[in-house]
């Protein structure tokens, strides 16, 4: 949508908020564009969009073993920031389910079972990622995000899914068990299975019956809160609170500091987690940001995304909540109930905390089983089957980095499964570079340009020549595969050859160590009479080349615009000769 013009009117005529706004006021820009028709289906999606945000905050809450209110409070705090800071028109912040893994491994150790202190840490850890994530704003670090890769991102969801199920089938079945990775959590959970409470087990379950056939149906909103609302009403009209885990009441109030008692030593203890944390929740908001973007229209800045929900997170950890991320739940819902901008985030928000002040209490029955049937619910929506079969047909090695995620966050941990991913995705990265693709060119009747003889046997050598591709940058570790490469092709030449074509167009980058290699393969074919000379090869890349002191040996007679223009030029001057070969 256009700006608005002198007299409060975009081009189309409509009245817009930008007209009575100065432009010094620190706000959003989508609310430059704010129409008055948009604000009653705003309130509309608020107001749908607030039925979910108390049950989903209260059970990653309770995912992340925290107090069930740091949930609220990290969905009112998020979500009010970025609204005003945020440069997506309509994605919705708050408590995710991905990250409920991560922040209990990185919390919960430190905390020595003393849930104040845990609430304090998970503080902290937001407030340290929050600040991780502006300090790589301001250095325009977004690119970041790209070492976690599509097999990684595949393989660390379905770990985090195992991972979350673990911790939360012992709440559904209401018993206690010991374990150290999520594996040994599920076996220690099906040893207690004739321990588990058929209260609990039969809340629990029913309610992620009900959750699963609503969404079947495709009442995603639907099923909780009738899961949600149906159990606590159960339990209150059965009597049931004193048989099963009940979420208990909340305390009243609003969202307030609650960083006591954490120091220097607990910020050092933090720092790599809340970078991991930042990591992730960055490259899942990223993604989601420039999706809506692209679907609803904007403009999103990946750094000013980084930095906005940096300080989102910085808020909401001041302030009793957790690490927030954008959700992918809930986005859609209140983009389903209409939600035009981030007016509908601050109607859900506002009425949560008007919960929170006016009916702390009527969590007093909701049981915790029918929490963790909403978040395995939700997680069970990470492990995408479907992307993970492809990409096992596409590609045996990124199967491999996947599974090594999918290892990784379930045996080692999340994080230190993540770094593990991001370490093998890097090793294959090197992998390939170190062994790129390589051929020789030649010419096919009746096609144009020169092409693969591998893939086309029945090509024909260009006589006196021979051309070569690679299909990498140049530098140290691939050096010497190139110019073996090259000697390899010379020396089982069948023909006298002149001169050697690279055609150098997929080599985007040289290193010196790369460079030395090519001289000494200039030098070495010299002495057999032959010249090298580079076709294609991009302007940046020739310009190194002569930096690095190669003028006198790599001439302007030495660089063709392409291979056929390198192949006339050499072809015509063998001809000139009088070479029989040419």
């Amino acid at each position: 949508m256009g700006d608005a013009v002198p007299g409060g009117k975009d081009p189309a005529g409509r009245t817009t908020a930008r007209a009575r706004l100065p432009r010094w006021v620190p706000l959003a820009p989508w609310l430059r564009h704010y129409e008055r028709r948009w604000l009653r289906d705003d309130l509309v999606a608020g107001a749908a969009l607030f039925a979910l945000l108390i049950p989903a905050g209260m059970a990653y809450a309770q995912a992340a073993g925290l107090p069930p209110a740091t949930g609220l409070y990290a969905t009112i705090v998020p979500m009010a920031v970025y609204a005003l800071v945020g440069p997506s028109r309509v994605l919705v912040l708050g408590p995710d389910s991905a990250l409920a893994p991560l922040i209990a491994a990185a919390a919960l150790p430190l905390a020595g079972g003393n849930p104040e202190r845990a609430v304090a840490l998970a503080g902290l850890l937001a407030v340290l990622m929050g600040a991780l994530m502006m300090a790589g704003a301001a250095l325009r670090l977004g690119v970041v995000t790209q070492l976690l890769s599509r097999p990684i991102r595949l393989g660390y969801l379905s770990g985090l899914a195992v991972a979350v199920i673990a911790s939360q089938l012992t709440v559904l079945l209401g018993v206690h068990v010991s374990g150290g990775s999520p594996w040994e959590e599920l076996t220690a959970t099906a040893r207690a299975l004739d321990q588990a409470n058929p209260v609990s087990l039969a809340m629990g379950a029913g309610s992620l019956a009900l959750i699963g056939t609503a969404r079947a149906l495709g009442w995603r909103l639907v099923g909780v809160l009738i899961a949600v609302v149906g159990s606590a009403v159960a339990t209150w009209v059965l009597g049931l609170e004193d048989r099963l885990a009940v979420a208990g009441a909340l305390p009243a109030g609003l969202p307030r500091p609650s960083l006591g008692g954490v120091g220097a030593a607990d910020a050092v203890s933090l720092v790599l987690p809340a970078a991991g944390i930042a990591l992730m929740t960055f490259a899942d908001s990223g993604v989601l940001s420039k999706s809506l973007a692209a679907r609803y229209g904007g403009d999103v800045s990946g750094n000013r995304e980084l930095a906005a929900i940096g300080l989102a997170n910085a808020a909401t950890g001041a302030l009793g909540g957790f690490p927030v991320s954008a959700s992918g739940s809930r986005t859609p819902v209140a983009l389903d109930a209409g939600a035009r901008s981030q007016v509908a985030g601050l109607v859900a928000a506002v009425l949560v905390a008007a919960f929170m002040l006016a009916a702390p209490g009527a969590t007093a029955y909701l049981p915790t089983a029918t929490l963790a049937a909403v978040v395995i619910a939700a997680v069970m929506g990470l492990v995408d089957g479907r992307e993970m079969v492809l990409l096992a047909r596409m590609s045996r090695s990124e199967t491999v980095v996947m599974a090594a995620a999918f290892v990784g966050v379930t045996t080692l941990g999340v994080l230190t499964g993540i770094l593990v991913a991001i370490g093998l995705a890097l090793l294959e990265f090197v992998r390939r570079a170190f062994t790129p693709y390589r051929a020789e060119l030649g010419h096919l009747e009746d096609v144009p340009g020169y092409h693969d003889l591998s893939r086309h046997p029945e090509g024909k050598r260009i006589p006196g020549l021979i051309v070569a591709r690679f299909d990498a940058p140049l530098f140290f570790a691939n050096g010497t595969v190139l110019t073996d490469y090259i000697r390899l092709l010379v020396e089982a030449a069948d023909r006298p050859v002149t001169h050697v074509v690279l055609a150098a167009e997929p080599i985007t980058g040289i290193d010196t160590t790369a460079l030395e290699e090519l001289i000494e393969l200039d030098e070495w074919l010299a002495e057999r009479q032959i010249q090298l000379v580079f076709a294609e090869l991009k302007g940046p890349m020739k310009d190194r080349l002569l930096r690095f002191g190669t003028r006198a040996r790599f001439g302007v007679d030495h660089f063709y615009p392409t291979v056929s223009a390198a192949v006339r030029a050499l072809r015509a001057d063998r001809e000139g000769r009088g070479d029989p070969h040419g």
